[in-house]
């Protein structure tokens, strides 16, 4: 039971660093749709060629809850899906905390914090240039499939009502996924991960794709053990987009589109971890 509980308890601390950043995007989205208009709107969406610049810098701030607030604003159309993948490619989430811990190097760790800024920025341009959603997403959508009443209730409630549902739906996925890992063990995953080229860039962005920051930390942690090259760790570690994936599946209507976007992350990650590992 103990070793039942610990995982659980693990998901409930992650679920609650999550709860303020996404209380206030969906404060923000509220202000938006009832205080500031379209107009707001269309400068928040104006960032145009800069969206995945700007968003792959904020996304390489170490906290799991900046790519699920990134999938609430693209699933309403704040965001194109460009800014979305290179959020998702730049989140660190614990990496940077356990590199610092363990004294890795501060120019290696400059790199790999740079290779991610850089390819969520370029990722990000290309999926704008070639990605056009068949849908036009809005918030008064979202606020229409939610009932959230925000006209009458006004934005704080609504904005609890939509933060409660997502941390809700993330708890519950990120326990049971901690509970699977503690079942299988770290030393059979360990095994999943090769030292081959190439494969082992592929295998390691499939563990990435566990939608929470345990892969993170697993991962980071057989970089330090030197049980991963520079490109695996980037690999996993660009696929790995935290809570941002679970929220992107609840928020953004439309399965088909979030199984591409989360195909496009894949391969963006895998192809950013081969390179690094053929230059580094």
């Amino acid at each position: 039971m103990p070793h039942i509980l610990h995982p659980i308890v693990h998901a409930l601390k992650d679920t609650v660093i999550i709860l303020p950043i996404l209380f206030v995007t969906y404060l923000i989205i509220e202000f938006i749709e009832h205080k500031a208009g379209e107009k707001v709107t269309k400068i928040l969406t104006a960032s145009g060629k800069a969206g995945p610049l700007l968003g792959s810098i904020a996304g390489i701030v170490p906290q799991c809850g900046f790519s699920g607030a990134a999938a609430s604003l693209f699933a309403v159309g704040t965001i194109s899906a460009g800014t979305l993948i290179a959020v998702f490619l730049a989140t660190s989430d614990e990496m940077l905390p356990i590199l610092i811990s363990a004294s890795v190097p501060a120019n290696e760790i400059f790199v790999i914090l740079a290779v991610k800024v850089i390819a969520g920025a370029v990722f990000g341009i290309v999926v704008d240039l070639i990605y056009r959603r068949k849908k036009s997403a809005t918030i008064e959508c979202m606020c229409k499939e939610e009932n959230c009443h925000c006209e009458r209730h006004g934005i704080f409630a609504s904005a609890i009502k939509h933060t409660l549902k997502i941390v809700a739906l993330v708890f519950v996925v990120t326990a049971v996924l901690n509970v699977g890992i503690e079942l299988l063990g770290e030393e059979r995953l360990t095994q999943l991960v090769v030292t081959k080229p190439v494969l082992g860039e592929l295998v390691a962005g499939i563990v990435g794709l566990i939608p929470n920051c345990s892969a993170s930390v697993f991962l980071t942690d057989l970089y330090v053990e030197n049980a991963l090259s520079m490109g695996q760790l980037i690999s996993g570690l660009s696929v790995n987009a935290g809570v941002g994936l679970i929220v992107l599946f609840r928020t953004n209507d439309g399965i088909k589109e979030n199984l591409l976007l989360t195909f496009i992350l894949y391969v963006c990650g895998v192809l950013t971890g081969i390179i690094t590992g053929i230059i580094f």
